[in-house]
């Protein structure tokens, strides 16, 4: 048995043990519930999600394949046997987006999902002149070439999908062709709840930090009452509690997730950021997000093996 079919077991294992247990969670004023844990056995942990009756799933992670890893083997095998839209954060393929590299270290493994992701650029995207293999690869789905910025509905949410390489397509500053967009696409798709996810973060106690240049998009988002921001750059997994454009806590603010664990190495944290509330390195795997009319839950799956486990559910503005 190879080192996959082992993992790949493991996964089915998990699965089915997901849906013989139960678990208890704490619950929490403001339509919260929160489970965060170490657990031996790692994989997906059992999900409320799975009846809320065909909510839409988000699967996202950023920083994802290299030909020198199996670390996007092994997220692969934990996306395939899970329906739903797959959001890539960013630093898709390693280390410079080549056409090269798409066709050989992204396509035989995230690549299979390539008919349902719907993808955002990072640095090493660019790291090849305009991302042009970037947008090549991933067609339409991706947008604009010239902007890669672009937004869509999953269900009864708005998704949308920022460029946070800001000196790609003339800023991300107030007055910058992107936020006059961002601005224009929130006032007219006044959704109850809404996502978006670019590939820096915002907030982040990894090796990168806050990246300032961001937020300005944050205060947008804020302002019209977005849920959710999802980002990479740094390698690990970090939850972040509500909190305003200067990183103040806030229960109407919006909420980051930092999921920089799609197979690249694995890196620690730096300084510990204010409002973190659950993070961890050294971990591969994805965040699942089921988007319901006026809530969403949201799980880290991990690799088997792992020790780390976080999710919950949040109710929408």
């Amino acid at each position: 048995m190879t080192h996959s079919d082992a993992a790949w077991d493991t996964v089915k294992r998990h699965m089915l043990l997901s849906q013989r247990s139960r678990r208890i969670l704490l619950l929490v004023p403001c339509g919260l519930v929160i489970f965060a844990c170490s657990s031996p056995g790692g994989g997906p942990a059992p999900s409320e999600s799975d009846a809320l009756g065909g909510a839409p799933v988000l699967l996202a992670a950023g920083d994802i394949a290299t030909c020198g890893s199996r670390g996007d083997e092994i997220t692969a095998t934990l996306i395939e046997p899970i329906p739903g839209t797959v959001a890539t954060l960013g630093d898709n393929v390693y280390q410079k987006g080549t056409a090269e590299e798409f066709a050989k270290c992204y396509s035989p493994t995230w690549g299979r999902f390539k008919n349902r992701t719907r993808p955002s650029p990072g640095n090493h995207d660019y790291s090849t002149p305009g991302a042009a293999p970037y947008f090549a690869y991933f067609g339409a789905a991706a947008g604009d070439p010239t902007k890669g910025y672009y937004s869509y509905d999953l269900g009864t949410w708005h998704i949308i999908v920022l460029n946070s390489n800001c000196a790609e397509v003339g800023g991300c500053e107030a007055d910058s062709p992107q936020e006059r967009w961002l601005r224009s696409d929130l006032a007219s798709h006044p959704n109850l709840c809404t996502l978006a996810y670019w590939h820096h973060a915002r907030f982040s106690s990894g090796q990168h930090g806050n990246q300032e240049t961001l937020a300005t998009f944050w205060r947008d988002l804020d302002e019209y009452e977005a849920e959710v921001v999802l980002s990479g750059h740094d390698h690990d997994y970090e939850r972040f509690a509500p909190q305003d454009a200067d990183g103040n806590a806030d229960p109407a603010g919006v909420r980051e997730f930092v999921v920089g664990t799609g197979g690249g190495p694995q890196l620690q944290f730096s300084e510990i950021a204010d409002n973190s509330e659950a993070r961890q390195a050294g971990t591969h795997g994805v965040l699942k997000l089921t988007l319901s009319p006026d809530q969403y839950d949201w799980e880290f799956v991990a690799e088997p093996g792992a020790d780390f486990r976080d999710s919950g559910s949040q109710s929408c503005h």
